[in-house]
């Protein structure tokens, strides 16, 4: 059965990268995808481009990628205190001042969204699964789509791009919901699926997080579970990258943040 494997959030933590692209090399999933925010937060944004690059993965750009990308001082982030806010500006000042103009480059030429269509492998007449990839949502690359986002919504949202499956990032919490809906008296599932983050996990658990997708022999939209979503918790030297931080000049709260995954 077809497996694609998504990841996101790095935040220039190239250890928990270098891990998770390891984790994958041993899995060999099919196909995988990038759904950006690979700098910010930690020391080392030219590396984690590089790396990126040299694995060839697909990439669209995260709020962080596009507000570095263009030399702006405005990461498009959300902050919930004013402590919080002036963190946020010092860590895309350093961001900024750090990368070379080819990873700036990069970053700018990244695109917004991905879509891929993947089928059934033995079910030739069923429907197959259009997969749209975007970093916040389709709407705004920094929209926050947490778990408690309405569900009414989230469907008229996939609904308006055509989505049986959106794979999103941002809020740095991984979670899936099988949707249900309603065409012609048969009901049917959109899957919403936050895919967590590698670099700067917030859900209490500071392994990286990225997520497998497998797609089922007799795979269908009617069929919540023909659609197999595993969410791989991989374990890094958090030490290694905390440390990094509190050598630069990065505020040293970000090495508690990944500690305490929040």
């Amino acid at each position: 059965m077809p497996s694609i494997a998504c990841f996101s959030d790095i935040h220039a933590n190239l250890p928990a990268l270098d891990a998770v692209l390891a984790d994958m090399d041993e899995r060999m999933p099919d196909m995988r995808f990038c759904l950006g925010d690979l700098v910010g937060y930690a020391p080392w944004p030219n590396e984690v481009v590089s790396r990126m690059r040299q694995s060839g993965t697909p990439t669209i750009a995260g709020n962080y990628d596009e507000g570095v990308g263009l030399n702006s001082d405005d990461c498009g982030c959300a902050y919930k205190t004013l402590e919080d806010e002036a963190r946020g500006h010092e860590s895309i000042a350093f961001t900024n001042a750090a990368v070379t103009d080819a990873t700036r480059s990069y970053l700018r030429d990244l695109p917004r969204h991905m879509r891929i269509v993947v089928g059934s492998p033995r079910n030739a007449n069923a429907a197959p699964f259009n997969i749209l990839m975007v970093h916040g949502s389709p709407r705004r690359v920094n929209q926050y789509l947490f778990a408690d986002f309405p569900e009414k919504s989230l469907l008229r949202m996939m609904a308006e791009e055509d989505a049986d499956v959106m794979l999103f990032g941002h809020t740095h919490k991984p979670y899936h919901k099988a949707i249900p809906y309603v065409v012609d008296g048969s009901t049917r599932f959109r899957h919403a699926i936050n895919i967590g983050s590698v670099g700067k996990p917030k859900d209490g658990d500071p392994r990286a997080c990225y997520v497998q997708i497998q797609v089922g022999s007799d795979a269908s939209v009617n069929d919540a579970d023909s659609l197999r979503v595993e969410f791989i918790r991989v374990p890094y030297n958090i030490e290694e990258t905390a440390q990094g931080i509190e050598e630069s000049v990065l505020p040293d709260a970000f090495a508690d943040m990944l500690r305490e995954a929040r």
